[in-house]
């Protein structure tokens, strides 16, 4: 059954992002607007939920997996990544959080790139 909650969530998390696309797209700007905003969205939104969660406990596991990691992960896994740095703030983890941040960054974007190049590599040109 989470798993079905954690699906439709999603469904509706990923809709609500390529819905998002529509209402904020800016064509003559460089900067991702959009991808921005969502982030941004995501982290607010999944703050608020963590809250309530944290104060009204009665929220029930399906309730916290259908709304945060159906639909927040649908919408942005940076909201998860933003979660995940905040508790280990909150837990007085300062240096990992901060090696946590940096290092998602940096590395994220340096495979992804590794992975453009590779591939642009191995196929050939059109």
């Amino acid at each position: 059954m989470n798993w079905l909650l954690v699906a439709c969530g999603g469904a509706i998390g990923a809709s609500l992002r390529y819905g998002a696309g529509f209402l904020m797209s800016k064509p003559q700007s460089l900067f991702p607007w959009t991808t921005w905003s969502v982030n941004l969205i995501g982290c607010l939104l999944a703050g608020i939920f963590f809250a309530f969660t944290l104060r009204y406990p009665i929220l029930q596991h399906e309730t916290r997996l259908f709304l945060m990691v159906g639909i927040l992960g649908g919408f942005t896994t940076f909201s998860s990544f933003g979660l995940e740095t905040f508790q280990l703030i909150r837990q007085d983890q300062l240096l990992i959080a901060l090696l946590y941040a940096v290092s998602s960054v940096v590395c994220g974007v340096l495979l992804l790139a590794l992975g453009f190049y590779v591939i642009n590599s191995l196929l050939p040109a059109k």
